[in-house]
C-alpha cells in the first residue's frame, strides 16, 4: 500500500484523508468520498497484514510459523467481518460468530481484556483453531474487535492429532474446549488457563509461544485501530465501515447479476472411512441464482444427520465452505467482507453433518474434509452454467503428506514433538481459461497455507526426507487441465514416529467438468525397512520405525473441457515440462510429439495429430 506522505499535495486523496479527521464530522447522508474509501479499505488491509506478519515471525510451531495455518481479521462492534487480507477463507468467515459469543458470554467486557475461544458449536471452525479475540476501545466506545485465529499442533486430544476422525463425541476426542473465556484482564494473563493448556497439551512450551505470538499480534492490531479511529475521527471511521459493507454488497450483486440464472444441483462424496462409515457420506448440494436481484441461495440441508465420528461440520464451517465456493467462482477483486455476504443465503438445519452440530458430536474434522467436498461440488456444480463457468474439482487429499507426526526427540533428550505437516502440495482444479497449478494443500486452504521447508522441518524434527516431486500423468486431462498430483517419501531418524491422518480422495478422485477428465488417486503407503509395503485407508495412523518410509501421494486437479481441443503447443509443453507423458499426449490429447527430451528436439507432428484427432472426433459424433 502507498503511504500517504506527511504533507500531502492539497487536493489529493491523502490529503483527503487526513482533514477527514480534523473535524470529526461527517454528514452521515452524503455520498462517501471513492478516494478516501480506497484508502481507509487499504489501510484495514495493511493492519491485518501487520498482524499477520507478527505471528508469522514469531510463531514457536512449524504449524504456524512455516506453514502459516492461522489467520488475522478485524470485526466490527455490530459482529461483522470488515477486513481479512491474506487469510483463510474457513477461518476468518465464521469469526463474527465468535465475537457475538464474546457479547453474550461477556456483556460487561472491557478495555484490556482478551478472550479464548476455540468452541465449535458457538461460532469456532474446530477446536484446534485457538482464536483470540481482543476488544478495540475509543474513548471509551467499542468500535472493533481484533481477531487471531491459529491451529494448534495440539489441542489436547486423547490421540497426538488435531484431525481425530474416530472420535464418535466431543468426549472421545478429548480436546479442551473454551467457550469464549477471558484469558486476559487489564491486559495480564489468567494463569489459571495458561497453566490448564500447559498441562494438558503435548508440546506446552510450543503452544505458550504460539500464545504469546497470537496475542502480541491482536494487540498490534488494537493499537493500530486506535491510531486508525484517532486519526480519522469517530464520525469518518463509522461512515466508512457503512460505506464499505454498502459497496461490496454492490459488487457482489452486480457479480451476481451477470450470471446465468437457474438452479444448480450437484452431488460429492467423501471416501469411506473403515469401519464406522463404510459408505462414505454423500451430500447434495442445491444452488439457486437469482440473477435479477442479485442473489445466491446455497441449501446444504437435505444431507445425513451428524455422524458419529470427527467429520461432523460446524456452522462456523458450512456456511464459509459455501460462501467461499460461491465467491470463487466470481469476480476475484471483490472485497470478501460482511457486505459482501448480504447476497448469499445458506441455508442450513440442525444436526446435519453439514449444518450446524448438535452437541456432544464431534467436529474435530470440520474444517478439511467435509468442507473441501463441499467447496469442489458447488464449484464444479457452477460449471453447468456452461462453457465459461465454474471450475472442475481440485485435489482433496488431505494425506499422510499433510498429517500430524509425533514422537520424541532423541536429539533433545527424548523431548516430545507434535506437529502437522504441510509436505504435499496436490493440484488446483483448472478453469475455462487456465490450468490448475501445481501447490494447492486442498481447497479449504485455497493455495494460502505455505509448503513446508524441507530443510527447516528436518532441522526441527527427527525424520529426513527423501523426495518430494510432482507426479507425471496425475493431472486431470481437458482443454484445461487440472494441476499435477505431488508425492513425498520420508521417514524418522533413529526413534520410532507416529503419523495420523484423515484422508480423502483415494476413492473417489477429483472430477473434472464439461468433457474434462478426474484426476489422481490418492495414495498412502508404509514401505518397511524390509521392502514390504502396506496400504492405508482414509483413516490413517502410521507407525513408522527407523529404516522404515512413509509413500504419501495426494491428488490432481479435474480437467475443464474436452481434451481433444487442448492447443497442441501447451500439450507440447506439459510434456517438456514432464506433467504429461508422451503416451497420454497420444492417448488422451490425441498429440503425437516426436523427437526426444535427450536431444532437446521435442516437437509436434501437425499432420499425424490432426489426422487422431479429426478421427477421434467423428468417432464420438
Amino acid at each position: 500500500m502507498a503511504k500517504s506522505k506527511s504533507n500531502p499535495a492539497p487536493g489529493t486523496g491523502a490529503d483527503r484523508a487526513d482533514r477527514a479527521g480534523e473535524a470529526d464530522q461527517t454528514d452521515q447522508d452524503s455520498e462517501f468520498d471513492s478516494v478516501l474509501l480506497a484508502i481507509l479499505a487499504n489501510r484495514m488491509d495493511a493492519i491485518c497484514r501487520e498482524m499477520t506478519n507478527t505471528v508469522l515471525f514469531s510463531a514457536r510451531s512449524a504449524v504456524i510459523g512455516i506453514a502459516r495455518d492461522f489467520s488475522c481479521a478485524i470485526i466490527t462492534s455490530d459482529d461483522e467481518v470488515l477486513a481479512v487480507a491474506e487469510a483463510m477463507p474457513i477461518h476468518v468467515f465464521g469469526m463474527h460468530l465468535q465475537t457475538a459469543s464474546m457479547a453474550k458470554y461477556h456483556p460487561d467486557f472491557r478495555e484490556g481484556d482478551a478472550f479464548l475461544d476455540n468452541d465449535p458449536y458457538v461460532g469456532n471452525s474446530h477446536p484446534a483453531d485457538h482464536t483470540f479475540l481482543i476488544p478495540v476501545f475509543f474513548e471509551g466506545e467499542h468500535f472493533f474487535t481484533a481477531a487471531v485465529k491459529a491451529h494448534q499442533a495440539d489441542c489436547g486430544n486423547s490421540q497426538p492429532t488435531t484431525y481425530f476422525a474416530a472420535a464418535k463425541d466431543v468426549y472421545q476426542e478429548g480436546a479442551l474446549i473454551f467457550p469464549c473465556v477471558q484469558v486476559q484482564s487489564d491486559y495480564e494473563d489468567n494463569q489459571d488457563i495458561i497453566r490448564m493448556c500447559r498441562r494438558r497439551i503435548r508440546v506446552p512450551d510450543q503452544w505458550y509461544g504460539d500464545y504469546l505470538a497470537a496475542m502480541g499480534a491482536a494487540r498490534i492490531g488494537e493499537r493500530r485501530l486506535k491510531e486508525f479511529i484517532g486519526k480519522y475521527g469517530k464520525a469518518v471511521t463509522r461512515k466508512f465501515v457503512t460505506d464499505w459493507f454498502d459497496y461490496s454488497e454492490r459488487r457482489t450483486a452486480d457479480a451476481i447479476r451477470a450470471l446465468p440464472g437457474g438452479t444448480i444441483s450437484a452431488t460429492g462424496v467423501h471416501d469411506p472411512i473403515m469401519p464406522f462409515l463404510p459408505d462414505g457420506i454423500q451430500i447434495k448440494v442445491a444452488i439457486d441464482i437469482d440473477s435479477t436481484d442479485g442473489r445466491i441461495t446455497v441449501d446444504l440441508r437435505d444431507n445425513p444427520d451428524s455422524v458419529d465420528a470427527g467429520l461432523n461440520l460446524t456452522e462456523a464451517t458450512s456456511t464459509m465452505s459455501a460462501a467461499q465456493a460461491v465467491f470463487c467462482c466470481l469476480d476475484p477483486d471483490i472485497p470478501h467482507n460482511s457486505g459482501s455476504f448480504r447476497r448469499l443465503n445458506i441455508l442450513l438445519r440442525e444436526n446435519c453433518v453439514t449444518g450446524i452440530p448438535r452437541f456432544p458430536h464431534s467436529c474435530s474434522v470440520a474444517t478439511t474434509n467435509m468442507t473441501d467436498t463441499i467447496i469442489n461440488t458447488i464449484q464444479a456444480g457452477f460449471a453447468q452454467l456452461g462453457d465459461g463457468y465454474g471450475f472442475s474439482q481440485g485435489n482433496m487429499c488431505n494425506g499422510a503428506g499433510t498429517g500430524v507426526c509425533s514422537g520424541k526427540d532423541w536429539r533433545h533428550g527424548g523431548a516430545p514433538y507434535v506437529n502437522q505437516m504441510f509436505m504435499s502440495a496436490g493440484g488446483m482444479p483448472a478453469s475455462a481459461r487456465n490450468d490448475g497449478m501445481h501447490g494447492m494443500v486442498n481447497p479449504v486452504s485455497a493455495g494460502l497455507v505455505y509448503r513446508d521447508s524441507i530443510e527447516v522441518n528436518e532441522q526441527r524434527f527427527p525424520f529426513h526426507v527423501e523426495s518430494v516431486r510432482a507426479l507425471e500423468d496425475s493431472c486431470g486431462a481437458g482443454r484445461r487441465r487440472g494441476g499435477p498430483a505431488s508425492e513425498v517419501i520420508m521417514g524418522p531418524r533413529n526413534e520410532p514416529m507416529l503419523i495420523i491422518n484423515i484422508a480423502n480422495g483415494l476413492e473417489n478422485v477429483p472430477q473434472g467438468v464439461l468433457g474434462g477428465l478426474p484426476s489422481h488417486p490418492g495414495v498412502q503407503m508404509k514401505i518397511s525397512a524390509d521392502g514390504s509395503e502396506e496400504i492405508y485407508s482414509t483413516d490413517a495412523y502410521c507407525h513408522l520405525a527407523p529404516g522404515d518410509r512413509l509413500r504419501a501421494v495426494d491428488n490432481g486437479g479435474g480437467g475443464y473441457g474436452d481434451p481433444l481441443t487442448r492447443e497442441t503447443e501447451r500439450v507440447l509443453s506439459d510434456v517438456q515440462e514432464r506433467y504429461v507423458s508422451r503416451a497420454q499426449a497420444e492417448a488422451v490429447y490425441g498429440v503425437i510429439i516426436t523427437g526426444s527430451p535427450a536431444r532437446d528436439d521435442l516437437a509436434v507432428d501437425i499432420s499425424a495429430t490432426t489426422k487422431l484427432r479429426e478421427s477421434r472426433l467423428a468417432a464420438v459424433v
